[in-house]
């Protein structure tokens, strides 16, 4: 199986002197690609941190971060973005949805900065989330669980291989978290590995692969 993804002794460490906190310490693994991978822990475990890193939003004080075989810690902040843009798809506990844009808008909006608007594209992505029939409507308009599933869509438009997702189930009901989590299911089947962090311990019945945060350390539960 491929890897996608590969920590190599990454250690994040915040503060200094004294009141240095270690959130990740030397942490090595790997990801493959097309798999459903969820990382529980609690609050302040570091789940955040970890994602963080890996989309090029923090850097780790040691380590390196390899996606397909080239070192994020590496690159400056265009080639970055262009990463982001193009590879990678990000999803959050609360969707972003931009307010004076309807959910088909939305969707189509990663293809629009990139240069590539396409509606029609973006359709068949909210078909297979059952939402076309209501893609005309404006985000003040749909049920957070709409919402939820949408910015799902948004964060595939441009066809990435690696979706982040954080917490993106937390303020959803149980009925609508199953939705999500059978998304990313699905999705991993298609090809997209999907890394998701939460204290939801009901994502583990999805996942492929389970890790739990502990002191610093990524511990594999499944």
């Amino acid at each position: 199986m491929d890897k996608i993804l590969e920590l190599k002794n990454v250690t994040k460490i915040y503060g200094q002197g004294t009141e240095n906190l270690c959130v990740l310490n030397d942490v090595s693994m790997s990801f493959e690609a097309g798999k459903f991978f969820v990382l529980l822990g609690p609050s302040g475990s570091g789940k955040s941190t970890f994602l963080n890193l890996i989309a090029m939003l923090d850097t780790p004080t040691e380590g390196q971060i390899l996606f397909h075989g080239k070192d994020l810690t590496k690159l400056n902040e265009t080639q970055k973005s262009k990463i982001r843009l193009n590879n990678m798809g990000f999803v959050f506990q609360f969707d972003s949805l931009l307010p004076e844009f309807s959910m088909l808008e939305n969707v189509d909006m990663p293809a629009v900065i990139k240069g590539r608007p396409n509606k029609e594209t973006a359709k068949k992505l909210l078909t297979g989330f059952g939402l076309d029939t209501i893609s005309h409507k404006m985000p003040s308009d749909l049920s957070g669980g709409e919402k939820q599933r949408a910015s799902i869509a948004r964060a595939l438009r441009n066809g990435p291989k690696l979706l982040l997702a954080d917490e993106p189930t937390g303020n959803l009901d149980a009925e609508k978290k199953v939705y999500v989590f059978e998304d990313f299911k699905r999705m991993a089947k298609e090809g997209v590995t999907v890394l998701m962090v939460t204290h939801d311990a009901h994502a583990v019945d999805y996942a492929d692969k389970v890790y739990i945060i502990e002191s610093g350390k990524l511990v594999q539960k499944k």
